[in-house]
C-alpha cells in the first residue's frame, strides 16, 4: 500500500510567498481599485455630464513630430490660435504644434530650469512650471517672441515638499473659476487647486491660496499624474498617468467617472503608449497626447 506524499513545508513557503509578492505587486499599482473601478463602470452607465472616455478611438497613432528630437512634456491648447503648445526639458523650448502635430515654431527658454508643463490661460498668457524649483511662470507670446527669459517674467514658487525630485508635472487652468490645478507627480501624488495666480491686475493688491483635497487624491488608483486637464464644459478635471498608461475622469467632487486605457488593443491602439507626458483637449472635445520622446496621439468619439 502506498504511503500518501504530504507537501514539503517548503512548498507551502513558496506559495505563499508567491501569493504574498502577488498582493504586494498589485497594491503597489493599485490593481484592487482598478478592478473595482472596472467592475463598477460596467454595472453603472455613465451619466450624461460625463466627458464618456470609454468611447474614445485612436485617429492618428505614434506620429513622429518631426524636428523633433527632445523629450516632449506637457501639453495644452490654445483656443485662441487653434493650436497647441508643449515644452522641452533637455533643450528647454516652447514649442507651437498644429492639430495634426506638426511644428508651428519654437521659442527658446531662457532661466526656466527643468520646464515641464505648460498652459494656456487667455490671449497671449500662458504658466510655464518649473518641476525641481516648483516655480510657476508667467509669460507673454505673440507673433513676434522669439525667446523668453524667466528673469523677466512674473513667477511664484510654492516650496512644498522641498528635496523631492518628482514636482510639478502638470498643469490645467479654470478659466471661470480662476483655478491653476497643479500636479505633483507622486511621493505623494497630489493635485493643488492655486487661487489668485496668474493675475491680470499687477497695480492692485492680490492674495494667493493654495488648497489641497486630500480625499480626492487618494482616490486616484494611478501610480502617479503626468499631466492635467479642465474641461470647461462638464467642469471635469483630466488626470493622466504614464505609469498606469491610464486617463481618468474626476467629477466636480474628485470622484473618477470614466478611463481611457492607454494599453496596447484599447480604443483602437496597436501599441501601448509608451511614456504619455501630455494631454489637451480642443473646443469640439478632441483628445491630444505626446508620449515622450517625440510621439504624438489623436482620440476622437464616434
Amino acid at each position: 500500500m502506498r504511503r500518501l506524499v504530504r507537501p514539503k513545508p517548503v512548498l507551502f513557503m513558496l506559495v505563499l510567498i508567491a501569493l504574498v509578492s502577488a498582493g504586494v505587486v498589485a497594491q503597489h499599482f493599485r490593481l484592487f481599485e482598478r478592478a473595482w473601478f472596472n467592475l463598477q463602470a460596467l454595472r453603472q452607465p455613465v451619466g450624461e455630464a460625463s466627458i464618456g472616455l470609454a468611447d474614445y478611438r485612436v485617429v492618428l497613432e505614434a506620429q513622429v513630430i518631426e524636428g523633433l528630437d527632445s523629450d516632449v512634456s506637457a501639453l495644452t491648447f490654445d483656443p485662441v490660435r487653434k493650436s497647441l503648445f508643449t515644452v522641452t526639458n533637455k533643450n528647454p523650448e516652447l514649442i507651437e504644434l498644429s492639430l495634426d502635430g506638426k511644428i508651428l515654431r519654437r521659442i527658446a527658454l531662457v532661466g526656466f530650469g527643468d520646464a515641464e508643463a505648460v498652459e494656456f490661460i487667455s490671449e497671449g498668457i500662458y504658466v510655464i512650471s518649473d518641476e525641481r524649483e516648483q516655480r510657476l511662470i508667467k509669460v507673454r507670446v505673440d507673433d513676434d517672441t522669439q525667446f523668453l527669459d524667466a528673469a523677466d517674467a512674473e513667477q511664484m514658487t510654492l516650496g512644498l515638499h522641498v528635496g523631492s525630485n518628482k514636482g510639478f508635472e502638470g498643469l490645467a487652468y479654470d478659466s471661470v473659476g480662476k483655478r491653476l490645478f497643479v500636479a505633483k507627480e507622486r511621493d505623494p501624488m497630489l493635485i493643488y487647486e492655486i487661487h489668485g495666480f496668474p493675475h491680470f491686475k499687477p497695480e492692485k493688491t492680490y492674495s494667493v491660496h493654495v488648497v489641497n483635497n486630500p480625499k480626492r487624491d487618494a482616490g486616484l488608483f494611478v501610480r502617479d499624474l503626468s499631466s492635467l486637464q479642465y474641461d470647461e464644459r462638464s467642469g471635469h478635471l483630466l488626470a493622466l498617468s504614464d505609469e498606469s498608461f491610464l486617463v481618468l475622469e474626476l467629477d466636480i467632487d474628485g470622484r473618477p467617472l470614466s478611463s481611457l486605457s492607454l494599453l496596447n488593443g484599447r480604443h483602437g491602439l496597436k501599441k501601448r503608449v509608451p511614456q504619455a507626458e501630455g494631454i489637451a483637449m480642443d473646443d469640439d472635445g478632441t483628445l491630444y497626447l505626446t508620449s515622450e520622446p517625440n510621439l504624438f496621439y489623436v482620440f476622437k468619439k464616434p
